[in-house]
This record gives C-alpha cells, structure tokens and sequence, in this order.
C-alpha cells in the first residue's frame, strides 16, 4: 500500500497524501509498525461533517517520514489500535479527546490534558477515574497537584504496600494553555509561542517550529545560521544534562556533586546568554535564521569555556560514578527494559538508556549534524543509573560537537527574508532531537495558504508512561529519584 515518503523539513501537498478507506488505513498502520516504523503524530483535521485522520510514521533507518490519512466519521468510532500497538495508547486517548471519535476496546481511555474544546465536556479533574488495587494491606498515596518549590502541577496516586509501589497513575492537564490553537489564530509568525511551549526547551521547540514554517514558506537558510542553530541547541543540551545530574546527586544525597555541577551549568547558560542576550536562548532563533551571530572574536573564549565545563564534569561523574553509596541509589533502581521501552513508544535520552537507538540526530540529520556526525549513545539497563550516566556521556559528545561547529562558522550571513506567505494545501513535519528526545511539529495549511492545524509532541508526551512504569516494585521513597532521571515536562505534555 502507497503512502506519502518524504524525508524530514520538507513540504509535502496535502493532495500528494494518499487518503485510504478507514479499515485498510488502520491495517497498513499496523503492518507497517510492527516491521520497523514508528508514530510520531497521529491526529485529526475536522472537514464539514468529518475528521481527516493523519498518521505520521518515522523510518528510522532510512531518515524517512510516511505519511497516511483517512477520514473518520464525526464523532464516529474504530477497533483500536492500541491491543496490536500499544505505542498508540496516547496518540489514541489525544485524538479522543480532541476529536470525539472512539477508538473501542482501548484499555485506558482517560483524559489527557483536559483541552477547552474537548469533545468530550464530561470529562472533569474531579472526577478523573483512577485505577484501584483492592485489599486492606493496599494503601493509596497521592502526591500534588501542588507542590512545594517551584514544580509546576501534577497529581501523582501510588497504590503500595507497605513502602512497596505496585502502581502508579499521573494525572497532568492543569495548566493546558490551549498552544496548538494559538498559532493557526495569529496571520505571523510566531517563533515567541514556540519558545515558551515548555520553558526548559525554549531552543528545541523554537527550532522545531521554525523548520516547519520556512518548509512552509520556501525559505531557505544559510548554513552558518544552521550552524549557529544546532549550536544552541547543543548548549541547551548540556545545560540542562548538568542540572539533572546535580539534581540527581542531591536526591541521593551527594552534596558535593549538586554542589559542583549546580555551578558549572551557570558557565554553560551564561554562554547562551553571551551568544543571544538570554540565558535560554529566547530571541535567537527565527523564520529566516538566527538574529545574532557568533563573532571570530568570541569563539576561543567559548572555546576556552567548554574545555572548563568539560573537565569539571568529567572529573565530578568520575568521582560521583565510582561512589558505592551514590551507585547503591542508582543501579537497578527504576528499571525500564527495552522491550517494554520499545512497546510503549519511549524517545530520546530515556530510550537510548533502555538500548533503543533512537536520535534525530542522526536517523534524521539536517546538513551540519550530517556532515559533523554526533555520536548516537545507548545504554543498556534502563535504570537510573542509565539515564544520569547517558547525560553525563552525551554533555561531553555535544562540547565535541561545538568545539568542531565553531571551526565551521563562516561570515556568511545570518539571516534571509522571511515572509510569511504559506503554502497552499501543504503540510510540513519538523522533527528535532531536543534534550529530552523527540520534538514534532506539523503545520497545515488550507486553500489559501492558511495555518489551519498546527501539531506539538514534546517527548514528554511518549515518556510519562514510562516513568509510572519504572517506579514499579521499587520503594516509595525512590519516586523522586526516578522522576530526577526522566525530568520531564508538565507544560510540555499540557500544551
């Protein structure tokens, strides 16, 4: 069965999408997934008394994108996906939620992030159907929504006995803002939006953005600017692998490694700050470019100050790795094996520590991560230990990869016009490995070149269910550790 093959950062007409009958599009989606692709989107466009379903697949080992659609009743319903492919389970419960149409026989058909114009108006935060263990040696704990410090909302509801978890359900959806619907509203470009989709990733979700409008609009951008771009988003990289390391080492109580990590992230952030004028990269990336270059002058500075974050890293794991009281926290806690990683749809760093080969990086390479081939690293185990030493090898491959990007700047311009004229009936997918693991961005556009959908996965959405997984069988007191090694977004997963 034909489907639209397109690689990554490409427009793609909507008519050049071949649209199937319902029962042979779920069937092909099937076949294809369980020999060697992978959803990466999976959403609907409402079209008078129908939804248009798209399914976005990646071929991972050819650098490949496959599109599909099929249109589904309003409000209609289908055997699910989810018993064959369990990595749909959460692309099947958004596209419910959004949509109204009914995948039957889905296990967990809860609400994801409560969205304003839900179809489904029932659906409450008080009356969210948490699962229940019975038996009177059984205990509930429930952790948030509110919690103490500066994390954003969430509830978490551990079924244990004694300190043992037998289960954990995470409720999220408080601060859904309503961002896929904002950039269709606004005739501009709106690269501001996209930075403030998950604060932490303000360079990943830019860049993803900003892919998908310039595929959308014909513009083509310089390679210095991709240079100066894939930079950045190096930079954000590190920042924040350090700042979970210190978190992870003050949640086993190794002071000394939150204490010298914690300061050696401000020399990353501040480079980013030297760069751009902020310290997350805001009002760096846009439509066109990059509005700040990197001056001759600078780079052996920059140069000069990864070499000391590089060295101070690699002596503080070293010592923090090699400590029988912070390995005893770490090893074989938090397990998540590969296969179930691979069943459930887990990406980016999380995967790669669960023996998944996956990074856009280097299945989906722009022109400089192409030429300049940054490492893909995988861990076997999947435990914490996995996931805070995954960070610890990738901070040091990125300071690689910017010390080589930085010899490659030219002075060849930054930025080019970019107006904002779309694409007829087109659509554009925009993948990019951000710290966390995957980013998607898919733009639609209409018959008179209007952004009619607009599509965010952060990889916060794939990766909560793997975290709810990992606590099991561990003690209750290692939650926040776990949470530690997987970091991820609220915002990012509410939208």
């Amino acid at each position: 069965m034909n489907v639209s093959e397109n690689k990554n950062v490409h427009l793609i007409k909507l008519n050049d999408i071949p649209c199937f009958d319902r029962d042979d599009f779920l069937a092909q989606l099937i076949i294809r997934c369980r020999m060697d692709k992978r959803v990466v989107a999976y959403f609907g466009v409402p079209e008078k008394s129908r939804v248009k379903v798209y399914a976005v697949l990646a071929d991972d080992e050819r650098g490949g994108v496959h599109v599909s659609s099929a249109f589904f009743p309003e409000k209609g319903s289908y055997s699910c996906l989810t018993h064959h492919l369990p990595s749909f389970h959460m692309f099947e419960r958004e596209l419910f939620e959004q949509t109204g149409i009914l995948p039957e026989g889905h296990p967990w058909l809860k609400p994801v992030r409560y969205c304003h114009d839900r179809a489904d108006r029932k659906s409450s935060m008080a009356g969210y159907p948490f699962y229940t263990i019975p038996g009177e040696e059984v205990h509930e704990v429930a952790v948030g929504p509110v919690h103490a410090g500066v994390i954003e909302p969430g509830h978490f509801r551990f079924m244990c006995n004694g300190e043992k978890v037998y289960h954990l359900e995470i409720q999220l959806g408080y601060q859904h803002r309503g961002v896929e619907e904002l950039f269709p509203a606004h005739a501009r470009f709106m690269p501001h939006l996209a930075e403030s989709i998950a604060g932490d990733t303000a360079i990943g979700h830019n860049l993803a953005y900003c892919q998908a409008m310039e595929a959308l609009a014909d513009i083509e951008v310089t390679e210095n600017a991709m240079l100066i771009r894939d930079i950045a988003l190096e930079l954000e990289r590190i920042a924040v692998h350090i700042n979970d390391l210190a978190a992870i080492a003050s949640d086993v109580a190794y002071l000394l490694g939150n204490a010298v990590l914690g300061a050696v992230r401000t020399l990353v952030i501040n480079t980013t700050q030297a760069v751009c004028g902020n310290r997350f990269g805001k009002g760096l990336i846009r439509p066109g470019g990059v509005l700040f270059n990197i001056d001759k002058a600078d780079r052996p500075e920059i140069k000069k100050t990864l070499k000391r974050v590089k060295d101070t890293v690699r002596d503080m794991c070293g010592i923090m790795f090699s400590s029988p009281t912070v390995l005893s926290r770490l090893e074989k806690t938090g397990v998540v094996e590969m296969e179930t990683a691979h069943r459930i749809g887990l990406v980016g760093m999380s995967a790669r520590a669960s023996g998944l080969g996956l990074d856009i990086r280097s299945d989906f390479p722009d022109k400089v991560y192409g030429e300049l081939q940054i490492p893909k690293i995988v861990l076997p185990n999947g435990d914490v230990y996995s996931r805070a030493r995954i960070r610890f090898l990738e901070i040091l491959s990125s300071i690689e990869f910017i010390e080589k990007a930085l010899d490659g700047l030219r002075e060849d311009g930054t930025m080019r016009e970019a107006e904002y004229k779309l694409e007829k009936e087109s659509m554009a997918i925009s993948l990019t490995e951000g710290w966390r693991g995957e980013i998607v961005h898919v733009g639609l556009t209409d018959e008179d070149g209007k952004l009619v959908r607009y599509k965010v996965k952060d990889p916060s959405f794939n990766n909560w269910f793997g975290l709810s997984l990992a606590v099991r069988n561990n003690g209750v007191s290692d939650f926040p550790l776990c949470n530690k090694s997987f970091n991820l977004s609220y915002c990012g997963h509410d939208l």
